[in-house]
């Protein structure tokens, strides 16, 4: 049996004592009184309404739940077995608590997974009781997510909404998210005498009111950024405008300039400044610096006058239109174009109509985070089915346009311990403001959707993969992939839960044309926006250019070789061959069409 010194046991005593009763006492009183304030406001009828209410999910959550478990009624010999191995795993930890209160050090019987937050601070490991709550959350939660994981004749529809809500739950859930299991709030709460308690009430009190009808947790200092002032302003000017985007054109930032130019076709689902945060972060920056002539589509912030638009007008004015534009700016007779997220897959299903039509316009297509294939597209297939669906449209009918709102509650759902929770804890426990950040400030700026075209998008592409399948139609031409044949950029981000790595290897597969397949490091966002100053991550790129030889992912990176740090500057080599000679450097418009204002434009700030 192995002690520590006696000391080295202690609990911090000092941490937890109270410094002041009376000015706690007259905290906590003003922490309930805001308490029940927020509770009678987010019970407000107004909030409770909607086909999409909290009730309404919780319901849902344990139909499905229950689903599963009635699959594990067929077996109850096995499920009890399942059950006894959660309880004595319980008592082991129960028992190893107590010879750590006894002094001994003891190996833990589970550890949160490598970057999981919530358990940072010291105490969690060094104090026992801490230690054991921690341990019992992971050791019922493990056990929970394994019930569904390993329930046979489960569909798998089934089993992926099952852990969706079991997700939400566990991580709501969990003891980092409660007053007297979170040490850093306890110690806080007792050194402030609950003064951080109080503010986080009325910071939750005050974001209850700005709201509307979803709970907008700030993840980010909201005051620290303004988009045109220290978000996007990469130089250039607004060329061309329509009713569903503004087209920029950035100024150039070398004397000479490669001849073909590149258009970046973002996703509308989000603004466009992803590409151009601050100005070290900027990958528009970044390829202006490298002598190319950039121009990126800007997307309206669409209202109820728009809910008309469908994904074909999408297609023309947001990326046809475009097309005509540079072209006729810069005189030439091609220019390479990038698509990122879905608006990669605007751009795919375009191209696949240009190729089906004879136009031959783009020289090069560029890919980044995009699906083609939605077989294997992720957690987001939990949301796709008739019933989802359904309550969805109900909304966008109501509304005339899907608030961005609830595209951003979906995205932070499927990451909660991560993007909703920290926050909570932060903001609501600790009584602090978020730090400023960049690129969650841009995660808040969310936009709207018009009802025909994101109804479109999620039935035909994520609902029924049209478009993998050969059947998709866009303006009465029925689309097919192999058809193009241009040369292919493809991106995929290893960590990526929004279009994963093996998706975007599978729509790259179906392709006519030659395609470099890169992976990088990190996720959805971070692996995309990796600027190489920063030496974060890292990329594979492939030994093999003949994707149809690799049928996943794990198969690919046994022939790829990895790079340290960003992707952007393979990207720069691989698109050069294909800009042409160098040219003097443009200035946005022409003498015919002169600019029509300063980048960013006024889309992006609607």
């Amino acid at each position: 049996m192995q002690k520590k010194d006696d000391g080295d046991n202690d609990l911090p005593q000092a941490q937890y004592t109270l410094k002041d009763p009376e000015q706690l006492t007259q905290n906590m009183l003003r922490t309930m009184s805001m308490g029940s304030q927020a509770l009678a406001r987010w019970l407000d009828d107004k909030r409770a309404d909607n086909p999409q209410k909290l009730a309404n999910e919780w319901n849902e959550a344990g139909a499905v739940i229950a689903r599963v478990m009635s699959a594990w009624a067929t077996d109850p010999e096995k499920f009890t077995e399942r059950q006894a191995k959660l309880t004595e795993n319980l008592i082991d930890l129960w028992g190893r608590t107590n010879r750590r209160f006894l002094g001994e050090t003891v190996e833990p019987l589970v550890k949160p997974a490598l970057g999981d937050g919530r358990f940072r601070d010291p105490e969690w490991n060094d104090n026992p009781f801490f230690d054991f709550c921690k341990q019992a959350y992971l050791l019922s939660t493990n056990w929970a997510q394994d019930m569904i994981n390993d329930a046979e004749g489960v569909d798998e529809a089934v089993r992926r909404r099952a852990h969706l809500y079991l997700n939400q739950i566990t991580s709501a859930l969990s003891p980092s998210n409660f007053p007297l299991t979170n040490p850093e709030v306890l110690r806080t709460t007792m050194s402030s005498n609950a003064e951080n308690l109080a503010s986080g009430m009325a910071q939750l009190l005050k974001d209850l009111e700005t709201s509307g009808e979803l709970l907008k947790i700030k993840q980010t200092d909201l005051s620290a950024f303004s988009v045109g002032e220290n978000l996007a302003v990469t130089p250039g000017k607004v060329v061309y405008r329509n009713d569903i985007m503004e087209l920029i054109q950035y100024s150039p930032a070398t004397e000479m300039v490669f001849q073909v130019p590149l258009i970046i076709v973002p996703p509308w689902i989000n603004k466009y400044y992803i590409l151009d945060l601050v100005p070290k972060k900027s990958f528009i920056a970044w390829l202006v610096d490298q002598g190319f002539t950039v121009f990126v589509v800007s997307w309206v912030n669409p209202t109820e006058q728009l809910a008309h638009k469908t994904f074909e007008d999408y297609v023309r004015e947001g990326v046809l239109q475009p097309l005509e534009w540079v072209l006729k700016l810069t005189g030439q007779q091609k220019t390479n174009v990038m698509g990122y997220c879905v608006g990669g897959t605007l751009l795919g299903t375009a191209l696949a109509y240009m190729a089906a039509t004879g136009d031959d316009r783009f020289n090069s297509a560029s890919f980044l985070a995009t699906q083609l294939d939605f077989s294997k597209a992720g957690d987001l297939l939990a949301f796709i089915d008739d019933e989802q669906l359904a309550k969805l449209e109900s909304t966008m009918a109501e509304h005339g346009y899907l608030d961005g709102a609830r595209m951003s509650a979906v995205f932070n759902m499927l990451r909660p311990k991560d993007l909703i929770w920290p926050y909570v804890v932060n903001n609501y426990l600790l009584g602090k403001q978020p730090f400023p950040f960049d690129l969650l400030y841009w995660n808040s700026d969310t936009t709207r959707m018009s009802p025909a075209n994101h109804s479109f998008y999620l039935r035909e592409y994520y609902q029924a993969n049209k478009l993998a399948k050969g059947e998709l139609e866009i303006g009465g031409v029925k689309l097919d992939l192999g058809k193009v044949t241009l040369p292919i950029y493809e991106l995929a981000t290893r960590e990526d839960h929004i279009a994963p790595a093996q998706s975007a290897l599978l729509g790259a597969t179906l392709l006519g044309g030659p395609v470099r397949y890169v992976l990088a490091g990190s996720g959805h966002i971070a692996g995309v926006i990796n600027p190489p100053a920063s030496n974060k991550y890292m990329h594979w790129v492939p030994d093999d250019q003949d994707l149809k030889n690799y049928a996943s992912v794990e198969d690919w990176l046994e022939s790829a070789t990895e790079v340290t740090g960003s992707w952007w500057p393979d990207y720069a080599h691989w698109l050069a061959p294909l800009s042409g000679e160098k040219v003097q450097a443009r200035e946005p418009g022409t003498e015919d069409h002169p600019p029509l204002c300063d980048a960013p434009g006024t889309y992006v700030k609607g």
